[in-house]
């Protein structure tokens, strides 16, 4: 089977992590495959910011935790309140990936570069997982201080996030069904 292939098809969220960290040679060669996305007029308006300080992640845990509990949603108040919450699953490294909102396709960009994170992280034997929560309260005056103070430039909207690391040998992996009815061919 075509390399490419095989790893679109063995690529799973991973959601536990072992302590070891993300080398500098594999993140550079991630951050690259992401900058080979595809996107819109070829403007390139996105940002990658990786960390792998597990203090500044650790902050921005809280950061994520202090928004959701001020939050009506009661889902998003508990989780907001843990103790153990943890929105990147404890992994050692995190590729926030951000873009400017006056273009329609900023999303579109972004979610292109994440997979291309995606599957550049399978090819090395790091496990991968895609992170909404920081998108979903990077409008919070903390968060957003934070993240201005991380690099995120501040006209941006986070879109999306990657936690990095590799996944312990035991973990165990859902087989991957596609749902009946998902493909339609015309010819």
């Amino acid at each position: 089977m075509n390399t490419v292939l095989e790893y679109i098809k063995a690529r799973h969220s991973v959601r536990t992590y072992t302590g070891q960290q993300v080398s500098e040679a594999d993140l550079a060669l991630i951050l690259e495959a992401a900058t080979y996305a595809p996107n819109g007029m070829h403007l390139e308006t996105w940002h990658f910011t990786a960390i792998q300080n597990a203090e500044v992640l650790n902050r921005l845990n809280e950061a994520v935790k202090g928004a959701f509990a001020q939050s009506p949603e009661p889902r998003l108040q508990e989780r907001g309140h843990s103790t153990t919450y943890c929105c990147y699953y404890h992994a050692p490294t995190l590729v926030i990936v951000s873009n400017e909102p006056t273009q329609w396709w900023a999303g579109m960009d972004c979610a292109c570069a994440l997979e291309n994170i995606f599957l550049a992280s399978a090819s090395l034997g790091i496990g991968s997982c895609w992170i909404n929560q920081i998108g979903q309260t990077c409008d919070d005056p903390g968060v957003r201080a934070l993240l201005t103070e991380l690099g995120v430039p501040a006209g941006h909207k986070v879109y999306g996030c990657a936690a990095l690391g590799y996944e312990p040998a035991d973990a165990p992996v859902k087989e991957k069904k596609v749902k009946e009815g998902t493909i339609t061919l015309i010819r």
